[in-house]
């Protein structure tokens, strides 16, 4: 087998290879200090990582708008926020099973996803922005008015009467995590077939030449609605585990302040980049996660007012970094990455040329001899 007909295989592989070993990871012991709170095996630690899933299946949703699409949404979170409010008044109203619940939920994300991409892709650039803002802040203004329905500003607590004893309470957080595992396994393999679909190729051609599609005889609307669809679709199973992790839900789950938070994991990870958007939404989580902890310690505390004031605050931790990654990373972590990859290989591109042309030298010697 040629090096040629093997590299298709290797992304498989190594994505693989990543899955299993997260699999498994809550059966190991071990610790990474000042990052985990924890060995991975502590309920504390595997309620972090699962955390860490849910974000990076929400970020790989957004990564189908933004990084394929060119789909600058402010109202992301709607989607999110339908997949773990539906699944909580499902199983609150209608008393049914978890998982026809779950699909319940998953279609009703998918409605909501199917009217109001509809209505948004109408218009393109801040217009669309605006209007899946409005969306999101409409949806908001329900979710807090509505206390009997969705627990008001309190948030929506998780009804666990037909919930499975597996996925219910701490001792069973082993259980969350690899659920949430699942979530995001689903969501990156929507991701991909998206990318790889003929719409996605066509969504990713509008978003650098739209009328050039249309002079093909394409209709870049269809695309962009599917992939507006396809990434509501797994935005609502990550707000489903998210649910499930937590024990319930809060208005901040569609709240247009989450969904800016997802473009900042994304652009952290790097836009267009699948597994990017994956490192980012768990790099910023475990971020947000440790540098609160950072924030409250004694370090911190023992500071001028001048120093302490500040980094007491994460949220101004987290835009300093932002900050740096932008200015020294514009590509995020993959585009940097995938910027060094490409670069080592065109150091390497002139010696391939000159063996090549050696071995051709050597060949038209021997057919002369």
């Amino acid at each position: 087998m040629t090096r040629a007909s093997r590299s298709p295989f290797v992304p498989v592989v190594a994505g693989v290879a990543v899955v299993v070993i997260l699999a498994i990871l809550p059966l190991l012991n071990i610790s990474i200090p000042g990052v985990l709170p924890g060995p991975t095996y502590t309920p504390g630690t595997l309620a972090l990582l699962s955390l860490c899933m849910v974000y990076a299946a929400l970020a790989l949703s957004y990564n189908m708008l933004l990084g394929t699409a060119g789909l600058l949404s402010f109202g992301h979170a709607l989607s999110f926020g339908a997949g773990a409010y539906g699944l909580g008044i499902v199983l609150q109203s209608l008393q049914m099973p978890l998982w026809p619940s779950v699909l319940i939920a998953v279609l009703g994300g998918l409605v909501i996803a199917v009217v109001t991409g509809a209505v948004s892709l109408r218009v393109n650039g801040i217009p669309f922005a605006m209007v899946t803002l409005a969306f999101a802040q409409a949806a908001s203004v329900l979710v807090r008015r509505n206390a009997q329905i969705t627990g008001g500003e309190e948030g929506l607590s998780l009804p666990t009467a037909h919930v499975p004893d597996w996925l219910v309470g701490v001792i069973n957080t082993r259980n969350l995590y690899w659920f949430a595992l699942v979530v995001v396994v689903i969501a990156y393999l929507i991701a991909l077939w998206v990318d790889r679909s003929r719409l996605g190729h066509v969504a990713r051609a509008a978003r650098e030449n739209e009328l050039r599609v249309r002079v093909l005889g394409l209709s870049p609307y269809v695309a962009k609605l599917v992939v507006f669809i396809a990434a509501a679709v797994a935005a609502s199973l990550a707000g489903i585990a998210y649910l499930l992790l937590q024990s319930g839900t809060q208005p901040h789950a569609v709240s247009a302040d989450l969904t800016i938070t997802i473009l900042v994991m994304v652009v952290l990870g790097g836009v267009g980049f699948r597994w990017g958007a994956v490192v980012g939404g768990v790099v910023y989580t475990l971020l947000d996660q440790r540098l609160t902890v950072l924030a409250r310690s004694d370090l911190i505390a023992g500071m001028p007012d001048v120093l302490r004031i500040p980094l007491s605050e994460p949220l101004f931790l987290l835009g300093v970094l932002f900050i740096i990654v932008v200015m020294f990373l514009p590509g995020g972590i993959a585009g940097t990455v995938d910027a060094l990859v490409r670069r080592r290989r065109a150091r390497r591109a002139p010696a391939s040329f000159v063996n090549v042309n050696r071995a051709d030298e050597i060949a038209e010697e021997d057919v002369r001899v």
